[in-house]
């Protein structure tokens, strides 16, 4: 048992400008040197592990550098880099934000398109003003639609990812690290032409990534699970349901999820839970109150979430009351990618000091509420890494 707070992140990490124009070559099929794009992909892996434990990270992962897909899909790659790893899916060209989600089965919750969220339209004004800084940034341009049996088809993709982190976790002196990967509850949000209802689309979807969870865990890596849908989807239902439809709603999803990690070691398990990473308002996020023990419910190991950001960041007194299950951890986020302001290391021991006072120092990993990728500039978001670090250090003191 380690004797002070470990320090790790929630995934996605500044990818180096050379590589981002690479992938949008790449992400259009303008790209005449794979070879080339690999060798940078496998070196830029190697550069930010190094990062990482230049800073002082503890849990580390790849940055999640293998999810790009190019310009069409910069936002939201940690959900979209799995389209071409999943057979019986059809890229069609729309904007993603008005795409339809799939069917519900009938009498229950249905899921409206991403430009249905309540947070959206509420402050409708706001994100529809460029110089606002809420609106989606790069919105894809193309959307995919169930018309076919769902496999796992990603083999050489996620094998690559793999052999690259590995690799740069030997180089860097790690012993250990985290590989991110979508759950089916995230995964399977989109339009559906085969199956009969979202339910039998989540279970294919939940069928099928297994192979991916399978791959990184037969690796000797540890596995996070990101499924932001577990929180965010409540925004996304018109009208607003009530708490314990919601609930009921979300089990399905933890169902699904734990049917996919079925027999998986859960003590290498991480899930993630976000209200979703946009920068905005949300104000119609769901309280954590009202979904924690479903999160809980989760065969995971250690639970990943924002408390950090200001709309969430008095939640930490839930932990006062929750009992964590024994042998399971937390990684609270006492750094937010959500400002631009980098925490004083001193704010983020206060915050660790919270969790650790609710739940015990030794269950409690310092973490951030959501990637930093994409989020924030890569100056910025690496000065947050280096000042959760440091307050790890001032909190453990």
């Amino acid at each position: 048992m380690p004797d002070r707070v470990l320090t790790s992140h929630a995934g996605s990490l500044p990818r180096p400008e050379e590589l981002v124009k690479l992938n949008e070559l790449r992400g259009r099929g303008d790209l005449d040197d794979e070879e080339g794009y690999l060798h940078k992909l496998s070196q830029a892996v190697t550069d930010v592990v190094a990062r990482q434990r230049e800073i002082g990270i503890d849990l580390v992962n790849d940055g999640e550098y293998g999810h790009s897909m190019g310009a069409r899909y910069d936002y939201g790659s940690w959900w979209t880099y799995v389209f071409p790893r999943l057979s019986g899916l059809e890229l069609v060209e729309a904007e993603l934000r008005e795409a339809p989600q799939a069917k519900p089965k009938e009498g229950e919750l249905a899921l409206g398109s991403f430009a249905d969220r309540r947070d959206w339209n509420m402050f409708g004004e706001a994100y529809g003003d460029p110089s606002a800084g809420v609106a989606l940034p790069n919105p894809p341009t193309a959307a995919p639609i169930c018309r076919g049996p769902i496999s796992y088809i990603g083999q050489e993709a996620v094998q690559r990812d793999i052999a690259n982190f590995k690799a740069a976790l030997e180089a860097a002196g790690f012993e250990d690290g985290y590989m991110n990967a979508v759950a089916p509850g995230s995964c399977g949000r989109f339009a559906n032409e085969y199956y009969e209802d979202d339910v039998e689309l989540m279970y294919a979807c939940a069928d099928a990534m297994r192979e991916e969870y399978e791959a990184i865990l037969d690796a000797g890596l540890m596995l996070q699970l990101d499924d932001p849908a577990i929180a965010e989807n409540w925004d996304q239902i018109v009208p607003e349901p009530s708490v314990e439809d919601y609930r009921r709603f979300t089990m399905v999803r933890v169902e699904a999820l734990n049917h996919a990690i079925r027999g998986l070691p859960t003590e290498r398990i991480r899930f993630h839970l976000c209200w979703g990473s946009w920068h905005g308002p949300h104000v119609t996020d769901i309280p954590m109150k009202d979904i924690v023990d479903v999160m809980l419910a989760i065969n995971a190991g250690a639970y990943s979430f924002e408390a950090a950001n200001v709309r969430h960041e008095h939640e930490w007194k839930v932990w006062q009351d929750v009992k964590l299950p024994d042998g399971k951890k937390i990684l609270p986020g006492v750094v937010s990618h959500s400002t631009n302001v980098v925490e004083h290391p001193e704010l983020v021991a206060e915050r660790i000091k919270r969790f650790a006072d609710g739940v015990g120092a030794e269950n409690v990993i310092a973490s951030t509420d959501c990637g930093l990728g994409g989020r924030v500039h890569p100056q910025i978001a690496w000065a947050k890494l280096e000042s959760l670090v440091e307050g790890a250090r001032l909190a453990s003191a």
